[in-house]
Order: C-alpha cells, then sequence, then structure tokens
C-alpha cells in the first residue's frame, strides 16, 4: 500500500509518499481500507517532534473507510462496513488497522468524509465542556482557537447547552465565520489582549470554563482569565510554545482549577465517551451538528497540507483523500 512516511521527525517537508507492507488485523483488530484522513493537531505535533513506534513512521490518529479484514475476537463489525476508527499513529495510509474498541460504524446519512472529522474533535470537545469542565446552562465558556475542529466543534455543542459563548481567532473573518455556529463574542488574539477582552465582555468576572489547545503563554493568560470556581483545561499546544514556568498562585485564592485531558486515555479506560462520540456521529447525520471541511489533499500531497495546516490558514479539518 502506499502511505505518506518519514524517516526522521521535522518539517512537513520529512513526509515521503512511499510503498509500505499492507497492515494485518491482530486480535480484536480490524483492517480499514482508508478513504478519508482528517490531520489532528496531535498529527502535526507528532510529526515534528514526537514518538516514532518504527521506521519509517506513519502517523496520524483519526481516518474513515471501509473493513477490509477482521481480527480473531472482532464481533461487532464485518467486512464492508463503513468506519471511523482512531489510534496512536498509522492513518495517513491508503490502509489502516485499528482496534474494533476505537471504530464506530457510520450511521446513515453520514458521509465518509464527515466522519473521519468526528471522534477526536467531538469527543475531546464534549469531554472538555461537560466531563471535566462542568459547564452549565447560563455560564460563559472562552474556547481558544475557535477555527479548529476541536474549537468549531466546542462552540456548537456550548451553544446548544445553553451557555454564552467567547472565541479566539487570529482574523477577523474566522470569528464572522463562527457566529452561525454559535459564537457570541468573537477575540481577535492578535490585534487584542484576550484576557482584557474576557474581563471586559464579563464585566470583569471572566470565563466559568476555559477550553485551551494552545498552550504556552495562552495557557497562562487563560488562568488569568477564570472566573470564581472557573475551570480551565488545557487539551494541547498547538501554539508550539512552552511557557518557562506556569504560575498557578492565582488558583487557590478563587477556588480554580486547571485540568488536563487527553481522550485517548478515557477512550482506553472509560466506555463513556465512545458512547458520546456515537451520539454525535447520529447528530451530524441528522443535521443537528455540523462538520466544516477547509480543503482536501490527495495522500501524496501530505507534506503540502500539513504546512497549510500549519500556516494557520484553515477553517475547519483538512483532508487527505488515498
Amino acid at each position: 500500500m502506499k502511505a505518506a512516511v518519514y524517516y526522521e521527525t521535522g518539517r512537513p517537508d520529512v513526509l515521503q509518499y512511499e510503498e509500505v507492507p499492507d497492515p494485518e488485523a491482530g486480535p480484536n483488530e480490524v483492517v480499514v481500507s482508508v478513504e478519508a484522513i482528517s490531520i489532528e493537531g496531535g498529527d502535526t505535533l507528532s510529526r515534528a517532534g514526537g514518538e516514532m513506534t518504527k521506521v519509517p513512521h506513519v502517523v496520524g490518529y483519526q481516518c474513515a473507510g471501509t473493513v477490509a479484514a477482521l481480527g480473531p475476537g472482532v464481533q461487532s463489525l464485518d467486512v464492508g462496513d463503513k468506519v471511523v476508527c482512531v489510534g496512536l499513529d498509522g492513518s495517513h495510509a491508503e490502509r489502516r488497522a485499528a482496534p474494533e474498541g476505537f471504530c464506530w460504524q457510520l450511521p446513515d446519512g453520514l458521509s465518509v468524509e464527515e466522519a473521519a472529522c468526528v471522534p477526536v474533535p467531538f469527543g475531546t470537545a464534549d469531554d472538555c465542556l461537560f466531563e471535566f469542565g462542568r459547564l452549565q446552562a447560563g455560564q460563559t465558556v472562552l474556547i481558544h482557537a475557535g477555527a479548529s475542529g476541536v474549537g468549531i466543534a466546542a462552540i456548537q455543542l456550548a451553544k446548544r447547552a445553553g451557555a454564552r459563548v467567547l472565541a479566539t481567532a487570529s482574523r477577523d473573518d474566522k470569528l464572522a465565520r463562527l457566529v452561525p455556529l454559535g459564537l457570541d463574542e468573537g477575540i481577535n488574539y492578535a490585534t487584542s489582549d484576550f484576557v482584557e477582552e474576557v474581563r471586559r465582555l464579563t464585566d470583569g468576572r471572566g470565563a466559568d470554563v476555559i477550553v485551551d489547545s494552545v498552550g504556552g503563554t495562552t495557557l497562562q493568560g487563560s488562568l488569568r482569565a477564570l472566573a470564581y470556581r472557573g475551570r480551565c483545561i488545557t487539551v494541547g499546544d498547538a501554539g508550539r510554545e512552552q511557557a518557562d514556568r506556569l504560575d498557578v498562585s492565582t488558583l487557590r485564592p478563587s477556588n480554580q482549577s486547571l485540568i488536563g485531558y487527553f481522550l485517548g486515555a478515557e477512550l482506553l479506560l472509560d466506555p463513556r465517551p465512545r458512547a458520546r462520540i456515537a451520539e454525535h456521529l447520529a447528530r451530524i447525520a441528522a443535521g443537528d451538528l455540523l462538520v466544516v471541511i477547509d480543503k482536501r489533499f490527495p495522500l501524496s500531497e501530505a507534506a503540502a497540507a500539513h504546512a497549510y495546516v500549519e500556516s494557520r490558514q484553515s477553517f475547519g479539518r483538512v483532508l487527505l483523500i488515498p
């Protein structure tokens, strides 16, 4: 099969399009013939400097397609089923092996391309907002990187839960496109201090819940933008910046919380998010929630696709098509 591989981590141009051995289905695994690959933020971070389980390495969390083979013990899926699957790596290929428990069948009315964009962003957004953020109707949430996959999912879910939704982005046109999805107030972090804007928009109170996928100095600012008893959930380092020191001294006097989150651990250890992701797939198929696809690239142009994602021009998901 063909795959986008690399022999060392680095810039997008380390990706090469090569022939590699087909994966085999181990116990309780399926092999998926891949039809659409969503480039997740973790994919670009892994390619830039993550762990390589083998050389050449095939990166990638999430993809969708058709079940092509079953390993021993698989019970809920059959060859020919349409599925979306997640894993720690291996999505940037024509075929991918995945655990049965990390696959979801597509409901009627949901396209393969839409499905490829759902589990990681919507599962992450849902858990950050509700399971860990305990967001309630009438509260204010701040969502960083509003035009990202997690951001677009979180804006829709928070709005439907009755929250007041604030979000950041680097351009006013991106913020304008988020309004129909549920954004109440947009903050252009390139032209204003988001902490000051959150305080201004909440009459000095701050945000009850903050979903921070950026990290670094942005995460420090998020702590300063919290309301009394506010919860900040840190879910990534999309900003590719590490703060020298994170000052948490402001948390205790205001009974605030800083919570780390990783969807993979929840899927592995708790059946709860699996059912929630199935609900999101059904809601998207029914038109209640939306997936936003920005661009599609051939798998052979994975390097260009990763470079486009890292340019921060995208609005929504960028797909690779084998």
